[in-house]
């Protein structure tokens, strides 16, 4: 049998509380990258902005620079220092965060001054979450290499957000519409990964996507897959141990807790025959076991949730493709979906806190 693409539901304007847009924060990312360039191609178009009230935050010169590359010469850019109370439905609200510095835009060059800007955006939003100035914020690529220049110590987004809503454990899930792909272990190198799958860390994702699905995704029950980490899942034994000794007795104790979840699954098995066998996620042992099938499956429609946090944040799976920055190039695809995701787990929270 075939395998069927994710099936997608776009957020409906009537859906919204008091039939209000949804106010997001969205950060413009890497000056130097595509992070602003797809984001103004999704809010150049008008059936996106009647789900929701975007506030840009970043700098208003690097939106212009990029906005004339595109041809954008005659937007409405309204730049603000404060989050306003009110959004207007033209133009684009720039939340400006240089505090007075130089912000230049040089394509595809990986610069201090680049990474600055990005994590300044990034912190300013997680601030506007948490005071409930906005309801999600939506995040577009970051340079790694540029954050650390800028004096970052840590991997990315994820991390520096956790640690400054209070130190969660979150967990990294990657959605397309109804593909869900979490990971017991992401930004870590290969050679440290075995050590990394314990039964703590399997439980705690484990836990972490099964509230997320039910809270965020509006699933009463979910049901989740494990995979296994090792060629068609150990082989009983033959070619590993950890899914006998870690992954099987994890599951089985989840199960034993209410939890439907099932495994350990071969991880090529399950993406070839049993994704559509009405599983609502997956969890992945280790990076690329999921995100290749997954891009594979939702190229250019991919979302990367970072779930378990006390705000919602969103972003696109792409990274910030320095080498077609400033070339018009970029799919804005995987941002719209980014953006739709935020207002749609935005309000299934703000749902679930009215009942």
């Amino acid at each position: 049998m075939p395998i069927q693409r994710p099936t997608y539901q776009r957020p409906d304007p009537s859906d919204a509380p008091n039939g209000e847009r949804t106010r997001l924060a969205i950060t413009l990312g890497d000056p130097n990258g595509i992070g602003p360039e797809v984001l103004l191609k999704c809010l150049h178009d008008p059936e996106l902005t009647t789900t929701m009230a975007p506030i840009v935050i970043g700098s208003p010169h690097v939106l212009r620079v990029h906005a004339d590359t595109l041809g954008y010469s005659d937007l409405p850019i309204h730049s603000v220092t404060e989050i306003p109370e009110d959004v207007p439905e033209t133009g684009v609200t720039v939340l400006d965060v240089t505090e007075g510095e130089p912000s230049e835009v040089q394509f595809g060059e990986v610069t201090e001054q680049g990474g600055t800007l990005a994590m300044k955006a990034v912190d300013r939003a997680v601030d506007a979450c948490m005071s409930g100035d906005v309801a999600a914020m939506v995040t577009a690529p970051i340079s790694k290499d540029a954050i650390a220049q800028a004096g970052y110590d840590v991997p990315g987004h994820t991390e520096f957000i956790s640690q400054k809503v209070g130190g969660y454990e979150p967990t990294m899930m990657m959605v397309a519409g109804t593909l869900r792909v979490g990971l017991v272990t992401a930004h870590i190198p290969i050679s440290q990964v075995a050590e990394g799958i314990t039964q703590k860390a399997i439980r705690t994702k484990l836990d972490v996507m099964v509230e997320s699905l039910v809270q965020d995704f509006a699933i009463p029950e979910p049901r989740v897959a494990v995979l296994g980490l090792n060629p068609h899942a150990g082989d009983g034994g033959v070619l590993g141990s950890e899914e006998q000794e870690i992954v099987e007795p994890t599951v089985n104790a989840a199960r034993a807790d209410g939890l439907n979840v099932h495994g350990p699954l071969a991880a090529d098995g399950y993406f070839a025959t049993q994704l559509n066998q009405g599983y609502d996620a997956v969890l992945a042992m280790y990076h690329d076991q999921g995100l290749v099938p997954f891009k594979a499956l939702a190229f250019d429609r991919g979302v990367n949730y970072t779930a378990g946090l006390p705000i919602v944040r969103t972003s696109p799976d792409h990274g910030t493709a320095y080498g077609i920055a400033g070339r018009g190039m970029a799919l804005p695809g995987s941002m719209r979906s980014a953006i739709e995701e935020a207002v749609a787990i935005a309000r299934h929270r703000a749902a679930k806190m009215t009942v």
